[in-house]
Order: structure tokens, then C-alpha cells, then sequence
């Protein structure tokens, strides 16, 4: 096997792990799956990443006190209305989900963490789902994963997944993930909903410490509109079913663990990007030497969050001096003498994937910016590039031998047709 292969399954490719979707019409204009729950037949360590708005869920402050303990065998997670902003009420309500489904599968309380996402500021109705746990439970099963990763999508037109086996510890570790984030993403994570299974052996430490690795330079780094959601949460859960020897210190089998877990959510960040509400591109900044790897991330930030940056890939408009302004007041560290940029696309590139690299034909380059200075270049080309539905902005440094990327996509008419009525 090489190092890495990617697998079927999402969330229930990993040994032990099951999942189900069902309907239960939280929000009564739904007419797909919006209750997910996700199994695991023993207890996992865990741990979790949560927003960083100051206004937080009632989900999110349940689910943060449930895993504090590092430990987790289920996750219930529903679309449709974000129990946020909902005060005593809500929080009681995420506390009976947890409790109804403990009971459900005759495990401990604290072991289930609980999810929502959809419309801010009105009370959940708990009952429906309290309602439906018997047939969430019933349709468990190792395919459950694709009805699972349709219930959490709200304005996602895509449903996002992936799984990989890797090798770690001389064992075949597998490991599994779904995700939910159109809108409301920003930088520190968004309206973004995400479960990881894994049945490698590692501490809840340890786990947590991937975790927080694998983020910054993944889900942190994808943006879509500036906006920080009241819901984001991302979770890992681990059995130890692949044998393993458990990682419990930042060892050689930690790395490589660190590796799968990077491969994994770089997929996941660029297919929540490449499916940013009203989105027509994917579009990835990619900055190399830099001095820091902050820096290198921070101007690739700034570059994918600049909103004209943005209006300018929407219309294919090779307007490099709005990148280089993005960069200018980003506060990160660059020589502006010694910076180039270029527009990068392979022709027939989709935003859009399932697995592994960028599909497409043969790479067109353009530099626009050498060194400090402006270049003619030829506009029908930069337009051609540009066109295409996943483009690549490339921006040399030479202040060291750092890199950072950072994912988004152009804005559209539709973005604002979409948060126009949202709540309908």
C-alpha cells in the first residue's frame, strides 16, 4: 500500500464506526435527511476544536464540557436550526439529545457530544428528533455514511467527504470524515460542521495536540465570506481497533499520524471552499519564501479573504495590484521589492472533487508581478487561466523557505441572493 490511499466510507470507513441519516423535519420545508448520528461499538478518546466567536451555541458549550474528559462513542448532529442564541432552553435541549440517545444505545451520557447547524435564534424542536432516535438507531449500519453526510448540509450544494488508510505503527489505520460549510466561514473555522473517525490507537492527548495541527493549516486556513460562525465544531474520535501500539507521545507513529490527518482535512478544507455559497471557483493561494510559516499563512490569508480579490475571479479580471494591497495591510511580514505573482489553472479543472488531486489537462502559467514590478502580459491568456473553474494565485517571496496556503473561491451574485433569504 503506499503511504496514503484514499478509501469509501466517510465516516464509517473506520473499523467500528456506523452512522444513519433520517428525516424528522426540523425546519418543515426540508425534504432530505437532517438528523445524523454517528456509532462507535466502543468508547473513543476524543477531542474537539470549537469556534471562536464570542457568541456560542448551546451545542457548542454542551459539547465542549462533554468531551473535557477526552472521551466519546457518539455524535448527534442536526441541520435545519443552529440551537444558538437560545439560552437555558437550549442548552437543556442539547442535554436531552444526549441523554435520549445514551439511553438509545445503552451507553454513558457523557460520552455523546452533540451538533447543530441551520438558523440562529430559535428554539430547537428537540421532540422530533427525541421522536425519530428509534429509527436513527434502527438504520445504523457501516453504508449509513450517505445519509449521514446529507443530513448536516445546509446551503452546501455538495456533500463532502473522504477516508484514507495509511500505515502507521506497522498497522492499516483508517480514517474517515464528513463535513458540512457553504457560508459563514472565516478564518478559525465557520459554519462548519465536522466528524473524524479513526480506529488508530492514540491518546486523548495526543489526539488533540493532531488535531490542533492538522487545523492551522487546513480548516484555518479557508475562507469564504469573513464571517465566524456561532456553531463551528470540529471532533475526532479514535477506538484503537487497528492495533496499534497507542500513540501517547509525539513519536514517529504521532507524524505519521499527523500526515494521514493532513492529507484528510486539506481535502475537506478545499471542498469547502470549492462549494462557498454561490461559488463558480476554487480559488488557492499558495505563498513561498516566506521567513515564517505564519507569515507564509497569514498573507495567503489575506489574499483569499480580500472581498475585491474575489469580485476580481468572479470576473476572471487578472487584477494582481488588489492581491499585493490584501498583503500590504495584512500586518504579516513581506518584502514588496522581492515579491512576484502569478495566476496558475489546469484546463478542464473542476472546483469540484472526490478524491486526491485536481482533475484537468495541461497547466497554463502567467506571471503578472516580477520582482517589484509590474510585467506586460498577455490578458487573453491571464483571462483563459482564469476562467477555468479551479485557479491557483502563486506569490514568491524571497524573505525565506516558509510556505502557506489558504483556500476560497470568487463572489457571486448568488452569494447575495442566498443570505438575502436565508431564514425562509
Amino acid at each position: 500500500m503506499e503511504k496514503f490511499a484514499f478509501i469509501d466510507g466517510g465516516v464509517c470507513a473506520a473499523e467500528g464506526f456506523t452512522a444513519s441519516g433520517v428525516l424528522n423535519k426540523i425546519k418543515e420545508s426540508r425534504t432530505t435527511y437532517d438528523t445524523a448520528l454517528i456509532f462507535s461499538d466502543s468508547v473513543c478518546n476524543a477531542a474537539g476544536v470549537f469556534t471562536q466567536n464570542r457568541v456560542k451555541a448551546e451545542c457548542v458549550k454542551f459539547t465542549k464540557a462533554q468531551i473535557a474528559d477526552g472521551k466519546a462513542q457518539a455524535v448527534i448532529m442536526n441541520s435545519g436550526n443552529a440551537n444558538a442564541c437560545t439560552g437555558k432552553q437550549g442548552y437543556e435541549n442539547a442535554e436531552k439529545e444526549a441523554v435520549a440517545v445514551s439511553e438509545k444505545l445503552k451507553i454513558s451520557k457523557s460520552d455523546v457530544l452533540v451538533c447543530s447547524t441551520g438558523v440562529i435564534g430559535q428554539q430547537l424542536p428537540v421532540e422530533k428528533i427525541l421522536n425519530g432516535l428509534d429509527k436513527s438507531v434502527s438504520l445504523l449500519s457501516k453504508n449509513g455514511n450517505v445519509e449521514a453526510r446529507q443530513a448536516i448540509m445546509t446551503t452546501d450544494t455538495k456533500f463532502k467527504e473522504t477516508a484514507l488508510e495509511a500505515k502507521i505503527g506497522g498497522k492499516t489505520v483508517k480514517i474517515g470524515t464528513m463535513a458540512k460549510g457553504s457560508g459563514m466561514i472565516h478564518i478559525n473555522l465557520g459554519t462548519m460542521l465536522s466528524v473524524i473517525t479513526t480506529d488508530c490507537a492514540i491518546s486523548s492527548k495526543m489526539l488533540e495536540k493532531a488535531l490542533r495541527l492538522s487545523v492551522a493549516g487546513t480548516y484555518n486556513c479557508v475562507s469564504i465570506d469573513g464571517d465566524t460562525s456561532t456553531n463551528d465544531t470540529l471532533l475526532i474520535l479514535a477506538n484503537g481497533k487497528a492495533g496499534n501500539a497507542e500513540i501517547d507521545s509525539e513519536n514517529e507513529d504521532f507524524n505519521d499520524f499527523v500526515a494521514a490527518l493532513n492529507v484528510l482535512n486539506t481535502q475537506m478544507a478545499k471542498k469547502i471552499a470549492a462549494d462557498g455559497e454561490g461559488a463558480s471557483r476554487l480559488v488557492t493561494c499558495n505563498v513561498v519564501g516566506a521567513d515564517t510559516v505564519e507569515n507564509a499563512r497569514g498573507l495567503a490569508k489575506a489574499v483569499i479573504c480580500s472581498n475585491l480579490v474575489k469580485a476580481a475571479f468572479f470576473g476572471a479580471d487578472a487584477n494582481w495590484g488588489r492581491i499585493l494591497d490584501a498583503m500590504g495591510y495584512s500586518g504579516f511580514n513581506f518584502t514588496p521589492e522581492k515579491t512576484s505573482v502569478s495566476f496558475l489553472s489546469r484546463e478542464g479543472a473542476k472546483r469540484y472533487f472526490d478524491a486526491g488531486e485536481q482533475n484537468g489537462g495541461k497547466e497554463n502559467q502567467i506571471k503578472v508581478f516580477d520582482h517589484g514590478v509590474p510585467l506586460n502580459f498577455d490578458e487573453n491568456l491571464a483571462k483563459k487561466i482564469l476562467t477555468e473553474e479551479a485557479v491557483e494565485i502563486l506569490v514568491e517571496l524571497e524573505d525565506g523557505s516558509e510556505k502557506g496556503t489558504a483556500w476560497g473561491c470568487d463572489l457571486t451574485y448568488d452569494y447575495v441572493k442566498i443570505n438575502g433569504d436565508y431564514r425562509t
